[in-house]
């Protein structure tokens, strides 16, 4: 906070600057007791908040209001909870377009129908034309807990293996892609997408010892805030990594790393023993077809590098904010 006397779009990005912001600010007030993205509370109930600034509100694959329902499922989901209740509350401003509103609505509902959750509150505030940039959305998600699962990043251990269920960077090109107008045929599609269910099925088959979802600062800021947690390095491994061609190809154009591109629909998951049975069962599920192990966690190194094809390791650091501002 030394380097900054007013917030920038960086402070939103869910990077460094994100983290320095929780730091000295939020948590030096409200004494956090977690910098995850949902804490139990009570009773086996784990609850969840989270705000949706996506630009456009409307893009291949999905929309904001799809987005706030599978983002806050699946931030429930990483702690190993199922998904229940979902509270939505709405910022529209002012002349925003009622057809498009319904939209949105019907989107929220179809997605939390599907997911089994049911809205249960809610709210609607409008600001004056000019000020509230369309439309914004908060949703606060509450979720049970099985018993026996605990997710917590003090249980990875060395020789872990780090496993995604799919391609990487998606949503994030697909949200550039439509916001600038690049032109791409066919279009680049978002991977949102609920992961409760498979994230239920992963527990089941695999000795899961922790899970994030790689959304603001994509996979090498969730790497990177573990690993810093952790007595242990983890190396990627190039050759290994799931990224679509037309993915690397928008990112070669623009100057963009993939592995620091939001995802909307994958899971990271630090896993222990065997993983054959649990790629097996992931695979055999619609969101996790694609689903390969990408590195593990050991000692030889200390941070979070990536073995290239040619054998040589290449760090990979925690930018100070995200290159792709209104993503989520």
């Amino acid at each position: 906070m030394k380097k900054h006397k007013t917030i920038t779009l960086g402070h939103g990005s869910g990077a460094g600057l994100t983290r320095e912001l929780i730091e000295n600010v939020f948590n030096k007030n409200f004494k956090l007791p977690t910098l995850d993205d949902a804490y139990e509370i009570e009773n086996r109930m784990v609850v969840t908040t989270d705000s949706y600034v996506v630009s456009p509100i409307f893009f291949p694959g999905g929309d904001i209001g799809k987005l706030a329902v599978t983002g806050t499922i699946n931030d429930l989901s990483m702690k190993g909870a199922v998904p229940v209740y979902l509270l939505v509350a709405y910022i529209i401003e002012e002349g925003f377009k009622i057809d498009d509103l319904i939209k949105i609505t019907e989107s929220i509902q179809k997605t939390a129908s599907i997911c089994n959750v049911r809205i249960v509150a809610g709210d609607t505030k409008v600001v004056q034309r000019g000020k509230g940039d369309g439309i914004y959305i908060n949703t606060t998600g509450i979720g049970i807990l099985p018993e026996g699962v605990n997710i917590v990043k003090n249980k990875i251990k060395k020789n872990d293996k780090i496993i995604i269920n799919g391609s990487i960077g998606d949503h994030g090109v697909a949200i550039v892609n439509a916001r600038e107008d690049l032109g791409l045929s066919p279009p680049p599609e978002s991977d949102c997408a609920p992961l409760n269910e498979l994230v239920q099925l992963m527990l089941s088959n695999g000795d899961i010892h922790f899970m994030r979802d790689p959304t603001r600062g994509g996979v090498a800021t969730i790497l990177n805030e573990v690993q810093k947690e952790i007595n242990h390095g983890i190396v990627i491994y190039e050759e290994l990594l799931p990224i679509k061609n037309e993915i690397n190809s928008v990112c070669e154009l623009l100057g963009l790393d993939p592995l620091y591109i939001a995802n909307e629909g994958k899971v990271v998951a630090f896993a222990g023993g065997n993983c054959k049975k649990l790629i097996s069962s992931m695979k055999n599920h619609i969101y996790g077809k694609n689903s390969t192990i990408i590195g593990e966690v050991t000692d030889e190194v200390n941070g979070v590098y990536l073995k290239t094809s040619t054998g040589s390791l290449r760090p990979v650091l925690l930018l100070e904010s995200d290159p792709l501002p209104r993503i989520c």
